[in-house]
């Protein structure tokens, strides 16, 4: 019961990741006022950067957020049962939820923005890769940005202090991740983020990429932050840096 409860809510949070993403997307890429203002690609997503990186961090922090951990990312659920904090029976059931929230988060966004939000350069929210990337390369850098993202994440998570600013520092990366990365590998570092908009759009093409590499990319920064740091344990699956009551976390004797 707990895994279905905590797989619905990590569905709903997924929903409104997608959502957001996807209006954000819509106003600040497709016709509106800020696309007219602003029509250069690199500073349209320094906005959508500066937009989704303070939606994550209050999702992470949301009720929802704290009781399942706030993943809403499929590599970050495996990455969080590689370091023994999550429960394995727990990583299906959580995929498979924060990818259907991927899909009915566009479906909703598409349902409220109508044309707008589907039609380009929006196309659902949609990533692609820049010009001359091949799939090797699209594969290696976003497993690359992944790991770094789960290396510093589970180095925070190891300590009581640091715990608690776990969620502005995905808020931070990701959100430093799409300006960086938005006009070269499409800064996706989630599948969740870019099922959905592929699935709706019909844009496949380097979906498996985009699906499998974070999860790479996160399995091989669980296994270096092991052996870098041998002694300090991973305290929490939670995103939040803290327990589910919002009480701080502490190491346990021994």
């Amino acid at each position: 019961m707990s895994t279905a409860k905590h797989s619905a809510l990590e569905f709903l949070l997924t929903l409104m990741l997608l959502f957001g993403v996807t209006t954000i997307v819509r106003w600040v890429v497709g016709p509106s006022v800020i696309s007219d203002a602003v029509p250069q690609i690199q500073l349209q997503l320094l906005i959508v950067g500066v937009c989704v990186g303070p939606l994550l961090a209050g999702l992470i922090l949301s009720k929802p957020g704290k009781i399942t951990g706030g993943h809403m990312n499929p590599a970050i659920s495996f990455a969080m049962w590689r370091f023994r904090v999550f429960p394995g029976a727990s990583v299906v059931p959580y995929i498979a939820a924060q990818l259907a929230g991927s899909v009915l988060g566009v479906l909703a966004a598409r349902a409220l923005w109508g044309r707008a939000a589907d039609a380009p350069p929006v196309a659902d929210a949609v990533l692609r890769p820049g010009l001359g990337w091949s799939a090797g390369a699209l594969f290696a850098a976003e497993a690359a940005s992944m790991g770094v993202i789960v290396y510093l994440v589970g180095t925070f998570l190891k300590s009581p202090r640091t715990a608690p600013l776990v969620p502005w520092l995905v808020g931070l990366l990701i959100g430093a991740a799409i300006p960086v990365l938005g006009t070269t590998t499409g800064g996706s570092v989630n599948p969740a983020r870019q099922f959905g908009p592929a699935l709706i759009s019909g844009h496949l093409d380097y979906l498996w990429v985009y699906l499998l590499a974070p999860v790479v990319g996160a399995a091989v920064a669980a296994t270096v932050l092991d052996l870098v740091h041998r002694r300090g344990v991973v305290l929490t699956h939670r995103l939040c840096g803290t327990n589910p009551d919002g009480s701080r976390l502490r190491r346990r004797p021994g």
